[in-house]
């Protein structure tokens, strides 16, 4: 019985848990944050090549 006390009075498990799953949304939030910004800059790039291959007259 004192072990099932003490198991329901530890919370230090629980606190790993939940900065695992902070640390995950964090993660994830950047990696969609880098996918876009990869994106525009991918675009950005492209459009400057395609004005330096073709120059206005």
């Amino acid at each position: 019985m004192r072990l099932f006390r003490f198991l329901l009075n530890n919370n230090s498990g629980a606190t790993a848990v939940e900065y695992g799953l902070i640390i995950g949304i964090i993660s994830l939030s950047m990696i969609a944050g880098f996918t876009t910004f990869t994106d525009a800059l991918t675009n950005t790039f492209k459009t400057i090549s395609n004005n330096i291959d073709d120059p206005v007259p």
